[in-house]
C-alpha cells in the first residue's frame, strides 16, 4: 500500500515537509502549526497548511512527523502530545520523531558533548524542556499506548564555524557536531 499521508506537527512554514513531498510526490502533506506561523507559510504543491494547537488536538494521518518538538516540553506535556498522536493514527500508523538522543553513559565525542549542550539549552530556554535518553523516549511512547519503539536512523550534522551575529550557538565560534536520531513508535 505504501505511505500516502504525513502530518508534520509543529512544522513551521512547511519547509521540512516540502523536502519530503518534493522527493516523494505521491505523499500528501499536512503542515500543522499555530495560526500566526501558518499565516507566513508559502504555498507548496501537495501540502495543506492547517492551523491549530498541538496541545488541543493533532490532525489524523497515516504517519505523524515531529522534528525537535518533544525536547521543548516536560514529560507530562510530551506524554499528552504522544497520546494525541496515538489517537490520530490509524491501525498500523506510525509517529516518526527526530530528536537528539543523549547517550546512556557519558561519551567522549563531539556528538555526545553537543547533545549535552542542547540539554542544558533546553533547560534554560524551555521551562521543563530537556533532551532525553533512548530509554526515556521508549517509556514515554509505551505510556502513550504505542506497542513498539525503535531507533531507525541517525543523521550526523556538522556545522561550519560560526560567525558573530549568526545564532547564540555559534557566538564562540564553535564547530558543532550533532547526532540526530529518528525513532518510530507504532
Amino acid at each position: 500500500m505504501g505511505l500516502k499521508e504525513v502530518v508534520d506537527v509543529g512544522g513551521g512554514v512547511g519547509a521540512m515537509l516540502n523536502m519530503i513531498i518534493s522527493k516523494y510526490p505521491h505523499i500528501n502533506g499536512i503542515n500543522y502549526d499555530l495560526p500566526h506561523v501558518i499565516a507566513d507559510a508559502p504555498h507548496y504543491p501537495g501540502i495543506e497548511h492547517v492551523e491549530g494547537d498541538m496541545f488541543d488536538s493533532i490532525p489524523s494521518g497515516q504517519a505523524i512527523f515531529m522534528k525537535w518538538i518533544l525536547h521543548d516540553w516536560n514529560d507530562e506535556q510530551c506524554l499528552k502530545l504522544l497520546k494525541f498522536c496515538y489517537n490520530a493514527l490509524p491501525d498500523f500508523g506510525k509517529v516518526i520523531v527526530a530528536e537528539y538522543i543523549l547517550p546512556q553513559t557519558p561519551e567522549e565525542n563531539a556528538a555526545a558533548r553537543n547533545a549535552s549542550r542542547f540539554d542544558v539549552l533546553m533547560i534554560i530556554v524551555c521551562l521543563g524542556g530537556k533532551e532525553r535518553h533512548e530509554k526515556e523516549f521508549e517509556a514515554l511512547t509505551k505510556r502513550a499506548g504505542f506497542a513498539s519503539f525503535r531507533v531507525c536512523h541517525q543523521a550526523y550534522i556538522e556545522t561550519g564555524e560560526g560567525k558573530r551575529g549568526q545564532s547564540c550557538l555559534h557566538r564562540r565560534h564553535l564547530q558543532f557536531k550533532i547526532m540526530i536520531k529518528f525513532f518510530v513508535a507504532s
